[in-house]
């Protein structure tokens, strides 16, 4: 067993017992271990311990993982990161999915690119969860349109909502602030759209972000432990 291994099934624990305490079924929370800086022999002992979806930042470090890592092919990569329109094209040949969709032009360019013999690129659209202006996002009363004209791609699976909440130590304020994602959503499937994924809550909160309905957390650090750089 690699020196992960404790970390990761410690990180699946925690994830189960906050399914439990929600009253959920475990199976209805997915983990995306956030392997962004880590590298190939990372991700590839955590993958020998049954994690198969990862999470990076960067178009070009996933790249160059993919490419170590080819004889895996049943890793899940997921972009999410911000993407600049100029790595759209490369980001929809690299990805299986975006969590990082922020804006309607985006989503074409990934649509256009996506290449039609891998199937249809899965995608979030990103929520400014805090309302900060330095934040990535579309404001909450936004995504129901955007949502529906993503819908509407093709080369594209429109799958949920993601969002990172500003850090607080105010339990109340962390809870509003998923609790709007949650919102978010409800407001899609209202709208008629299939979504069935909520992507939110990280190391530090999960706990919260599952009480409140996520059904993916993005865990780096209690899996990885501190990030390399």
């Amino acid at each position: 067993m690699s020196h992960y291994a404790n970390a990761w099934q410690a990180a699946i624990s925690r994830v189960e017992g906050a399914a439990q305490r929600a009253q959920r079924s475990c199976d209805t929370v997915k983990v995306l271990a956030v392997s962004k800086t880590f590298g190939p022999a990372a991700v590839r002992a955590v993958y020998a311990l049954g994690q198969r979806a990862f999470g990076e930042n960067y178009v070009q470090e996933t790249l160059e993982k993919r490419r170590a890592l080819a004889d895996l092919p049943d890793i899940e990569w997921h972009l999410i990161g911000p993407l600049q329109s100029n790595k759209a094209r490369l980001a929809a040949e690299t990805f299986d999915w975006v969590e990082t969709i922020d804006g309607l032009k985006i989503a074409e360019r990934l649509a256009a690119a996506r290449p039609r013999d891998r199937g249809p690129l899965q995608v979030l659209v990103q929520v400014n969860a805090s309302g900060e202006a330095s934040k990535s996002g579309v404001a909450p009363d936004a995504v129901p349109a955007l949502a529906r004209d993503v819908h509407h791609l093709p080369g594209l699976t429109l799958r949920g909502i993601m969002g990172i909440p500003a850090p607080t130590a105010d339990a109340g304020r962390q809870r509003q602030q998923f609790r709007m994602l949650r919102e978010c959503f409800d407001a899609c499937r209202a709208a008629g759209l299939a979504v069935d994924t909520l992507s939110m809550g990280m190391s530090a909160d999960l706990e919260a972000a599952i009480a409140e309905g996520a059904t993916e957390v993005r865990l780096g650090t209690a899996i990885f432990g501190a990030r390399e750089r």
